[in-house]
């Protein structure tokens, strides 16, 4: 048999059941009352049974009375059974799937900066929110549920067994027909299923791309092109849930007829038999007229519970495979950085993106304590590379980054990036406060420390105009605020951390000549008694740089002060900087 036929993963259901282990008190009472639930339902049908045969038939009173009170209470027992496993199952499966989604957030949060490379936004928003929701339903709807209407259909059939064994015949006779229906209908939606799920992360990738990207799509007039393009995908969708429709509109009409065809048996053959004056009653056979219903009801809706169950297994096997990918970087744990200076020494080092595609192509430099070293050089040189490998954002290939003489893959992420402050040319601001986009919620920044920080570096006038001030909610992506406000709200995020080690990453290049202003002059303040690492396009900003490392195709192939690189005739800085004045004077 085929993965794909397998309608069912084990190896996952016992995953998910794990789980449940820190909640085994819970467990056992769903248990329990699924039990209960079995043995109540069954027990009405034969105070029914009673009722009619010794009460009705003889003209008792008081004996219809007693059983009559007697499914009373059963019916109670049952009812109150039922409330409690539904209730329970739906507890158990919240609390699994809270587990469940708050290790899959963490893990995220701890994969290499190049997982996200190729995993698209909207699929892991669906592994996280809708997939596992439908985990939810496994323990809600679909795996105890099936679990106990599988224990009420073995109860009953006993019960039938020893009631009337030839009226059980017949009711066996009919079951193959709706028992192999219900087979073929777990394998064709499992498959379904698979397809439908496949379709919702693509069209939740497609949707959440094309919002972030609307002014794109709008400004080169792509509406259209889109639109269709979206059509298609939601068109593939609704195939997939056309075909779950198909396979239940042929299923449920042939488990009715499946029912149907049991009662009629049962009246013709339980009739004859109580008319020859057989053991079989008028009793025995209202009775299994009810109990074949309860049978055969269960055996009709575990389908339904069986689709939830599948589409909870293929969206459990799409989290666990997140779960379980070999993403993370490693932390040996095995020093910590205490009181950094700030030196930093890159020795011999190699890295690529891309297998066998070297970016960095054995760089080497060192940098002092307190020294600013600024990096220039043609795009796709290098130098934002250098910053996301200091910050371990990926691990090289070879050679070594130091910090302080530590090697940093020796020393846990947290400790190393929280010596280090990264202000990024493309700022991401959250949909929350300036306050809170400032100190990213670290209860030990008090307001008043970002306030006059805010003062030292000039962006407090701006603040300060602002409706709620620090309380200013900036909405998506920081909206609110045009790209010098927000270039200026992560530089006070940088400053209010107060790191050992500053890196600037093209801080000013998408700012206007006054946000410019302010940077430069905070620049002076910051960098002071600070490691910093300045990445620019304007080389006027970096003319003050204690060294200037030039790279050029994943080589540094200059070094040195401003003056000294401007004094190398033909140099590739002394290029650059002609180029560039000569562009500015034009």
């Amino acid at each position: 048999m085929s993965k794909v036929d397998n309608p069912y993963d084990i190896s996952a259901l016992r995953k998910l059941i794990a789980f449940a282990k820190p909640y085994k008190g819970v467990f056992v009472l769903v248990t329990i009352t699924a039990i209960a639930v079995s043995g109540f339902a069954v027990a009405r049908p034969k105070f029914l049974e009673w009722a009619i045969d010794l009460g009705i038939q003889k003209n008792n009173a008081s004996v219809l009375i007693k059983y009559t009170a007697l499914m009373l209470v059963m019916l109670v027992f049952e009812v109150t059974s039922q409330l409690s496993f539904i209730y329970f199952s739906n507890w158990l499966g919240q609390h699994i799937v809270k587990d469940i989604r708050s290790l899959l957030f963490k893990r995220i949060l701890g994969f290499k900066m190049q997982y996200f490379n190729h995993s698209p936004v909207g699929k892991l928003v669906t592994r996280s929110v809708s997939d596992v929701e439908k985990i939810a339903e496994i323990f809600s709807q679909g795996l105890f549920m099936i679990i106990s209407d599988l224990l009420k259909m073995v109860v009953i059939l006993v019960f039938m067994i020893i009631t009337s064994w030839k009226l059980t015949l017949i009711v066996l006779f009919v079951m193959p027909l709706i028992v192999y229906a219900t087979r073929v209908f777990h394998k064709k939606m499992k498959v379904a299923f698979e397809e439908v799920r496949a379709e919702v992360s693509n069209l939740n990738t497609f949707v959440q791309e094309h919002i972030s990207g609307m002014k794109i799509v709008q400004l080169f007039a792509r509406e259209e092109t889109e639109f269709k393009k979206f059509q298609r995908i939601n068109e593939r969708h609704k195939k997939g849930w056309i075909k779950t429709v198909w396979y239940n509109s042929i299923f449920f009409p042939i488990a009715e007829l499946s029912g149907s065809l049991a009662f009629g048996f049962i009246v013709w053959y339980g009739g004859l038999q109580s008319i020859a004056g057989t053991a079989i009653t008028l009793g025995i056979i209202t009775s299994f007229i009810q109990l074949t219903n309860m049978l055969f009801r269960p055996l009709r809706q575990i389908a339904d519970k069986f689709n939830t169950l599948q589409m909870g297994m293929v969206a459990s096997k799409r989290v666990f495979a997140v779960l379980e990918t070999n993403e993370v970087i490693s932390q040996n744990n095995i020093k910590t950085l205490t009181n950094v200076k700030g030196n930093l020494s890159f020795e011999n080092v190699k890295f690529s993106y891309i297998q066998e595609e070297e970016v960095l192509k054995g760089v080497s430099f060192n940098v002092k304590e307190g020294q600013m070293v600024a990096i220039v050089g043609a795009t796709g040189a290098g130098k934002s590379t250098i910053v996301n490998l200091l910050n371990r954002f990926y691990d090289i290939n070879s050679g070594s980054i130091k910090v302080d003489g530590i090697d940093i893959t020796k020393v846990s992420l947290e400790n190393l990036r929280s010596n280090i402050a990264v202000v990024l040319q493309d700022v991401f601001l959250f949909a929350d406060t300036i306050y809170n986009n400032i100190t990213l919620k670290d209860v030990s920044i008090s307001e008043e420390e970002v306030i006059k920080a805010s003062k030292e570096i000039g962006v407090h006038d701006f603040v300060s105009q602002l409706p709620g001030t620090y309380n200013y909610n900036v909405k998506e992506r920081g909206a609110m605020l045009s790209s010098g406000q927000r270039q200026l709200i992560s530089f006070l995020r940088a400053y209010v951390s107060k790191p050992r080690i500053l890196i600037l990453d093209e801080a000013t290049s998408s700012i206007d000549s006054y946000s410019e202003q302010l940077i430069q002059e905070a620049t002076d303040k910051i960098t002071k008694g600070r490691t910093s690492i300045v990445i620019a396009h304007r080389l006027a900003t970096i003319q003050k740089a204690d060294m200037i490392l030039v790279m050029d195709k994943g080589k540094v192939v200059e070094k040195g002060t401003h003056k000294e690189l401007l004094k190398k005739e033909s140099g590739f800085y002394k290029n650059l900087y002609d180029v560039q004045f000569a562009l500015q004077a034009s």
